[in-house]
């Protein structure tokens, strides 16, 4: 199912890019202040709201459940929605030489 839920926003774009490799919930926190050299620390509770989310969305699916804790992995819809953000997101930057007076 394609994503349509137009730009994503910091934490959705980061849990997509940290789970390029399947992880679960505590792994993941850490893998996202990983992937975004520090920038970012999740909580719990904003993870989960996003995990849900995005599952909803079909963004990701859950690879294993062990009743302790579940596995997550991105899907070929998260894939291709992740891409899509970072053109435009790279998009956004060009636009933006625009300050520099280029």
């Amino acid at each position: 199912m394609p994503y349509y839920g137009g730009p994503m926003t910091e934490a959705m774009y980061y849990v997509l890019l940290a789970l390029l490799e399947p992880n679960h919930g505590y792994q993941l926190m850490s893998a996202i202040e990983q992937v975004s050299h520090g920038r970012l620390h999740m909580g719990p509770g904003t993870l989960y709201g996003v995990l849900t989310r995005m599952l909803k969305d079909g963004l990701i699916i859950i690879i294993e459940d062990d009743g302790r804790r579940k596995t997550y992995a991105i899907t070929e819809a998260g894939n291709e929605a992740l891409k899509e953000e970072y053109r435009r997101l790279l998009a956004m930057i060009d636009d933006s030489r625009l300050l520099k007076g280029e």
